[in-house]
């Protein structure tokens, strides 16, 4: 079997091309090891596990983006491409992204849950439900040591001390904690004591991880929040924190401090805006009570008022004058009216038939109908005569007319 000769080199290139063409994109769990940062900026190390290792550089654009500080021991997730080094005859991996293991994967559980409530509407701004701008009652969801509650505490007494605050006592971090919070939400909109509905509810807790913010960006509080009848304000974390909860309650406040002065409105700004409308309220009252009376002075002043008898005897006489007017309008109406029926009077009384009898007619009925020809009549047959003083009976006779 003949077989041909390659120059090292010819081989490295075979090798480089085979390699980076059959691995464009990779992603490595390893652990990393022989970290050095060159002065330039570049990071040069090795991730290994149990069985193997590989060298992986990450140059300095990408190191500047990465938010972690890399060192040995630290388990990653690398992103890149393979790439054979010719000068030394090894391969190595390009890094174009590095995460913590851990984080990588809930970064991954986090970015897919948001593709699918954003698609569902989770986050339109039209479903938002409006902030009561004076509630009395607050429903509190947080942990009840720490400093979160006693920040918002302080707050809520220093706005707006007649706000009743109700806690909802939760974990924040852990393994049910999602579900404590959820439960929170729940309750405040299920429960049938008056007493212990709030207006609007808070969830809150401090900064921290990925790992530790992660009931917050889970499924089941979003969707408690999403079906939440009463308005949520979420205020997870730190300002640079940014949850799926923050993202689907009503409000998003940067800090629980924060939370706490957008949920109540300052009393000092109240009783401001209280005075203000009280002394508005004032004003327009003496404005009018003036305008009344300039109104009155020139009703008192005017001629009208000063001469009432003169204004009376004006519409006296101009109702003298029309009552007048109408009995000379309904007497001339009437005559018109008298004359038209005595004349259609006249009209039918021409036309009336028994007037005609009067003058020696007589009219022939038959079984109660007129008898309007000769030719209609046969011997023997019953009529009436009407004359005009009576009605007689009368029998045809055979007896030709000539």
């Amino acid at each position: 079997m003949n077989v041909d000769i390659l120059s090292v080199s010819q081989l490295t290139q075979q090798i480089k091309t085979g390699l980076e063409t059959l691995f464009p994109q990779v992603k490595i769990k390893g652990e990393i090891s022989n970290f050095k940062k060159h002065s330039s900026g570049h990071c040069y190390l090795t991730l290994k596990d149990e069985r193997a290792q590989i060298a992986a550089v990450v140059w300095k654009a990408t190191a500047s983006r990465i938010c972690f500080s890399l060192k040995d021991g630290l388990d990653v997730i690398a992103e890149g491409r393979l790439e054979v080094y010719p000068p030394s005859g090894r391969y190595q991996l390009i890094c174009a992204s590095i995460t913590e293991a851990g984080q990588g994967a809930l970064q991954q559980a986090y970015a897919e849950l948001l593709q699918k409530l954003a698609k569902a509407g989770y986050f339109s701004t039209e479903r938002k439900r409006p902030i009561p701008e004076i509630p009395e009652t607050i429903g509190l969801i947080t942990s009840p040591t720490g400093a979160v509650i006693e920040d918002m505490s302080n707050v809520l007494e220093r706005r707006f001390p007649a706000a009743r605050v109700l806690l909802y006592p939760v974990s924040v971090q852990g393994t049910n904690a999602a579900e404590a919070v959820a439960s929170g939400i729940t309750y405040f909109n299920n429960t049938n004591n008056n007493n212990h509905r709030p207006e609007v509810i808070i969830i809150a807790r401090g900064g921290g991880s990925l790992e530790d913010l992660q009931a917050f960006n889970g499924e089941l509080v979003a969707n408690a929040i999403y079906h939440s009848e009463l308005p949520v304000i979420s205020a997870i974390g730190h300002e640079t924190d940014l949850t799926i909860a923050d993202m689907v309650a009503d409000l998003r406040a940067g800090t629980p401090s924060i939370a706490a002065e957008l949920a109540v409105p300052d009393t000092q700004e109240l009783l401001r805006h209280i005075e203000n409308l009280q002394s508005r309220r004032e004003s327009m009252l003496l404005g009018k009570l003036e305008g009344a009376d300039r109104q009155v002075y020139s009703i008192c002043s005017s001629y009208a008022f000063n001469r009432p008898l003169l204004q009376m005897q004006q519409f006296d006489d101009r109702l003298n004058a029309l009552v007048d007017q109408m009995g000379r309008t309904i007497k001339g109406g009437y005559s018109e009216k008298a004359r038209d029926y005595a004349s259609v009077c006249q009209q039918l009384s021409l036309l009336d038939y028994r007037k005609t009898l009067q003058r020696g007619y007589v009219l022939v009925k038959q079984e109660g109908k007129f008898v309007t020809g000769a030719t209609k009549l046969h011997p023997t047959d019953d009529v009436e005569l009407l004359f005009h003083d009576g009605v007689l009976p009368a029998v045809i006779s055979n007896k030709k007319l000539h």
